[in-house]
């Protein structure tokens, strides 16, 4: 409000109305007026009318200045004032409301605890009643509670956007006060430096390698956050990656990884919350972690028919991968296989961890019809996803080291398939091939009906609607993540 008090020109008209509104404006005629009457032979007159053409000049260049204090900064600041702000208070009251209605709530239900205690009575209906308002009350303040903090953590992440806008000001101030410029560069490089130094910036949505840059680090922090938390508290946790947590703790944890928190005390013992926030991650990353260029690539090499040299085709994209988002899939892959290792508690088979991962890791431009989406390509990217989870030590082979900066604790990736060491290689000539030791060659990956091998166990087969309805399910949960 104060800023917006020192513009002179009238707001929320156009260019040439505001001009005229301007006390520069009016001096600018004036003087091209008195220097009409006075001619080009007074010396006056001469001095009148350059005076007035440089006013009329200053005038536009004023115009131009506050027309972008408008834009830049004025508009930006009153969103936040009047809008995002006042919503912030709002829910702090509605909090503080229902902490009210829930203390309430559990008074009413202890004393009428107390009076069927006293009286030796068993409580009935009412008691029954009471309790069920008392959970309703205390999950009604949580939720608010967990939306609050997440619109919190959304202003915090976005300080630097807000610091941007003073910046702004004091640069086109620069602009327009040439007198004042030296005064004005004084001040820009101590902003400037503030806001060059400020490294956790949003990462959600935002392209990979330029998330590395800023943070300096290898492995994007929601991925390394959560493979790590996982590994402590979720790689036993059944239809992890499956089952959807609550909409309202993932949007606090994606809101916090946004800042660059991760509150571990609170989130191990949510494991589905982790797993949606990394599924999250992925999903909205530009271009997905496995890349539009090698998409063809991928999907060619899926379609091989023999075995061997599906695997190896799929060993040569991994190859050309880009190097940040080399590191990054070869980190997530290692995890995976890990996490496979506990599929008799978690319910979660390579198989089943690329059907509900794979759309997250490897999708198109161009996005098909559902029926395709759920059906052949969701297949075709299955069957690229579980082979490389079965036998991720021969794709990247030697150890990993999951706690790379340190944070939290430090598990080690083991070899999976470490009776396998001896792989096919691509140069390895037909006889040469048929001649290598069947028992030292990678694991068997999904045969020609993908569809059987993904779901076949102990020899049975479930009902083909069901593997449907998990991509089906995987589908919505990723393109609707909050309905």
């Amino acid at each position: 409000k104060k800023l917006t008090a020192c513009l002179q020109g009238q707001q929320g008209v156009d260019v040439e109305k505001r001009s005229k509104k301007l006390p520069l404006t009016t001096l600018a005629q004036c003087l091209v007026e008195g220097a009409a009457v006075l001619g080009d032979d007074s010396l006056l007159g001469k001095m009148l009318k350059l005076c007035g053409e440089t006013q009329e000049k200053m005038a536009q260049e004023l115009i131009l200045f506050e027309f972008t204090i408008d834009r830049d900064v004025v508009d930006p600041l009153y969103e936040l004032a009047e809008v995002e702000i006042p919503n912030i208070q709002k829910q702090r009251k509605q909090l503080a409301k229902l902490v009210l209605d829930m203390d309430s709530a559990r008074t009413r239900f202890h004393q009428s605890s107390k009076s069927g205690m006293s009286s030796n009575v068993q409580p009935g209906a009412k008691g029954e009643h009471l309790r069920e308002e008392m959970e309703e009350a205390a999950n009604r303040m949580e939720i608010c509670r967990d939306q609050l903090s997440a619109d919190m953590y959304n202003f915090v992440a976005k300080e630097i956007d807000y610091a941007s806008y003073f910046q702004a000001l004091i640069e086109v101030q620069a602009q327009y006060h040439r007198k004042s410029l030296e005064l004005l560069q004084n001040i820009l490089p101590q902003i400037k430096a503030h806001q060059e130094t400020w490294v956790e910036k949003p990462c959600y949505g935002k392209p990979l390698e330029e998330h590395l840059a800023l943070s300096g680090r290898d492995i994007a922090f929601p991925i390394e956050a959560c493979v790590t938390m996982l590994l402590e508290c979720g790689m036993q946790e059944e239809g992890l990656f499956r089952v959807a947590p609550s909409a309202s703790k993932l949007k606090k944890l994606k809101a916090s990884l946004d800042c660059g928190v991760m509150d571990v005390q609170e989130y191990s013992v949510d494991p589905h919350a982790i797993a949606g926030a990394l599924k999250s991650y992925l999903r909205e990353l530009p271009e997905p972690l496995m890349t539009f260029e090698l998409y063809d690539e991928w999907i060619q090499a899926s379609n091989i028919q023999d075995q061997d040299k599906r695997l190896q085709a799929l060993l040569t994209a991994c190859e050309k991968l880009p190097l940040a988002n080399g590191n990054n899939f070869k980190y997530l892959v290692k995890f995976l296989a890990k996490l496979d290792d506990y599929q008799d508690e978690n319910k979660m088979t390579p198989g089943n961890i690329a059907i509900v991962l794979g759309p997250n890791l490897l999708w198109t431009t161009q996005e098909g019809n559902i029926t395709e989406m759920m059906t052949t390509v969701s297949l075709q990217i299955v069957g690229i996803i579980e082979p490389i989870i079965q036998h991720a030590d021969w794709f990247f082979p030697g150890e990993i080291e999951f706690n790379v900066t340190g944070n939290y604790g430090s598990p080690v990736h083991t070899n999976h398939n470490a009776n396998y060491s001896s792989m096919p290689s691509p140069d390895m000539d037909h006889s040469d091939r048929k001649h290598n030791d069947q028992s030292r060659r990678p694991l068997s990956v999904a045969t020609d009906n993908m569809m059987l091998e993904f779901y076949k166990k102990d020899g049975q087969l479930p009902n083909c609607l069901s593997s449907l309805l998990v991509l089906a399910e995987n589908y919505f949960l990723e393109h609707e993540p909050y309905h």
